[in-house]
């Protein structure tokens, strides 16, 4: 046990040391800007601010994250909290704070978080106007996330979006007879059972899992097209097209490696490290810390990333996980939380923090498209359009407070699990997720 918790230590150490090695090359320079006044946010008399956010995957998230703070605090005045909490545990938080009225300032949240508490959060709009005039635009997901539903009005901060397309062994790949993961279900499915065949299995969580399980059960609707409500709101989710995804998980499941309905977000890290998962779904913190652990290297070399598969549609059905800052009606330092925003949003602090991670939030402002980290590595490119995904949650429909607790309730991920389980038919199961959509969506 000592051994492995040195190693582990070893381990965050050295990855984090190289991330900030490249974070210190990141001044932001490179970044294209043009030339917007900023808008003048006159802090509050013995303006001090608590921030709320996720843990970190990936170290240097939070090592950058806090120098930034640092800088502002240093450059203001203005004394800043920062905790860091599990992602599990993050949304309770906010519900805390927001229904109780009182709590951090700025929370960090998941994407739908904002339009759960819309009549809690201040709106931000001055600063989200600002920072898309100097930065060359926002991103479809920021966009998408941060406006609230048929208005131009920014109710979320979105700082970035963690992307999860396939993150495979080649040469696993290759001994089951395939160059490279294939973009229809058939094909998939057939690699997916050569992996099963050489015991070098795939897996998906099917947990209640903030990022991979929402991921996956969102790819396996959407890319046969299926989705939760259309256009206009309306609940869809009990379709054809969910049917035949949940019979296509019937025969799917059987080729995964055990555990995987207990996953939470870190579980196939861990697998794949362990050399015990071959391909699976994942943010770029899995190659991070393969890649910066000498002890792991070795598969890094042999890891590369590939888009989720289109399957039966024409665009690749994926969204991003996004890290979206609310700032909360109870704050009495309103001004002081829009100075922050603003500033940890500029080049010269987020740059860095996108450098130091890899990439792991990928950008949500286009000029960061410039940011040296995504040339950095060829493996990555697969994460620098993650803010351009055309999916987002709720899809078709509005993004609001139903469909964020739509998510929340982890309902198509039990959906699927319950399928892939045995415990329902596809038919029933996508009746049930059908009843329960319906208790938010009235």
């Amino acid at each position: 046990m000592v051994f492995i918790i040195r190693r582990r230590e070893a381990m965050a150490a050295g990855a984090a040391a190289a991330a900030m090695a490249l974070a210190r090359q990141a001044t932001g320079q490179t970044i294209p800007k043009a030339d917007v006044p900023a808008p003048r946010f006159e802090p509050e008399k013995g303006a001090a601010l608590r921030i709320l956010r996720p843990a970190r995957f990936v170290e240097p998230d939070e090592v950058i994250f806090r120098a930034n703070t640092a800088k502002f605090t240093k450059d203001t005045g203005i004394e800043v909290r920062v905790d860091f909490v599990g992602w599990e545990d993050l949304r309770q938080q906010a519900a805390v704070s927001a229904n109780t009225g009182a709590g951090p300032d700025i929370i960090l949240g998941w994407a739908e978080d904002p339009h759960v508490y819309a009549d809690k959060v201040s709106e931000v709009s001055d600063v989200a106007e600002y920072l898309g005039k100097k930065y060359g635009g926002w991103m479809f997901l920021a966009e998408k996330y941060g406006k609230k539903a048929g208005t131009n009005n920014w109710i979320g901060m979105p700082f970035g979006g963690s992307t999860g397309p396939i993150v495979y062994r080649k040469s696993a790949v290759k001994e089951a007879g395939f160059d490279t993961v294939p973009s229809s279900h058939a094909d998939f499915l057939k690699l997916c059972q050569g992996l099963k065949k050489i015991n070098k299995p795939a897996g998906f969580a099917l947990g209640n899992a903030v990022g991979d399980g929402n991921g996956f059960a969102n790819w396996l609707i959407w890319s046969h097209g299926g989705f939760l409500v259309d256009e206009g709101g309306k609940v869809a989710i009990n379709s054809k097209e969910t049917v035949a995804a949940l019979k296509y998980l019937k025969e799917l499941y059987p080729t995964f490696v055990p555990g995987t309905m207990s996953w939470g977000d870190v579980s196939n890290n861990r697998a794949f490290a362990a050399n015990e998962l071959f391909l699976t779904a994942n943010g770029v913190s899995l190659y991070f810390a393969l890649k910066n652990d000498p002890a792991t290297r070795a598969i890094a070399d042999d890891t590369d990333h590939a888009p989720l598969m289109k399957g039966a549609i024409d665009k690749q059905p994926q969204s991003a996980l996004v890290l979206n800052a609310m700032l909360f009606k109870h704050s009495k330092f309103q001004n002081a939380a829009k100075a922050y925003l603003t500033y940890m949003m500029e080049a010269e602090q987020y740059d860095a923090w996108l450098t130091g991670c890899l990439g792991y939030w990928a950008h949500p402002l286009k000029a960061y498209n410039s940011s040296k980290v995504w040339d950095s590595d060829p493996k990555l490119a697969v994460y620098r359009e993650g803010m351009n995904n055309q999916f987002w949650t709720g899809y078709k429909g509005p993004i609001t407070q139903a469909a964020g607790t739509v998510a929340a309730e982890y309902i198509l991920v039990q959906m699927c699990a319950s399928v892939a389980s045995g415990q329902a038919t596809p038919e029933d199961a996508a009746k049930e997720a059908e009843r329960r959509t319906r208790r938010y969506y009235r």
